[in-house]
């Protein structure tokens, strides 16, 4: 799976407060979600980002509250992946539980600057800086995780392989 897309520039340590601001979860529909997503990181992020848009962000993305409207409001907004060189580990199991691919590569998450093209190929692990002609290896997913994200998430997985 290839993604493709410019890249936004966050810091350390970005909460899941400031992913999905408490005083939005009045409701737990996505398209809602969305709308907010990363707001009091960026005010008017929602607004500003194309589908395929990448995040990419220094250590510890995620952390703070457990909630798993964090990783729901940023993929149903258009984002494709984030890029860190950690992430809160809550936030890395919700986001693969709702198929939002994110990818731990510090030397990527130094080396993307805000507005670059990036591409990132989700089986390999292979992130290109497309902007400044550059590549960078994240550790690739397992193959069963690379199946729940092309699935769209723990549950679309689960309910396709029921199918079968």
């Amino acid at each position: 799976m290839i993604l493709e897309g410019k890249a936004w520039k966050f810091g350390d340590d970005v909460d899941t407060d400031q992913i999905i601001p408490a005083r939005y979860l009045t409701s737990s529909d996505p398209g809602h979600l969305a709308g907010f997503a990363m707001e009091d990181a960026r005010s008017g992020f929602a607004g500003l980002i194309e589908k395929g848009d990448i995040i990419v962000a220094g250590k510890n993305f995620g952390c703070g509250s457990s909630r798993e409207h964090a990783p729901i409001s940023i993929k149903e907004a258009g984002i494709s992946c984030v890029i860190a060189p950690s992430f809160a580990r809550i936030f890395y199991r919700n986001a693969i539980n709702i198929g939002l691919p994110i990818f731990e590569c510090k030397a990527a998450a130094e080396g993307i600057e805000e507005g670059d093209r990036v591409r990132v190929d989700a089986d390999s692990g292979r992130i290109t800086n497309i902007s400044k002609n550059e590549e960078y290896e994240a550790v690739p997913f397992p193959e069963f995780m690379q199946e729940l994200i092309k699935a769209g998430g723990l549950m679309k997985y689960i309910k396709k392989n029921r199918m079968k």
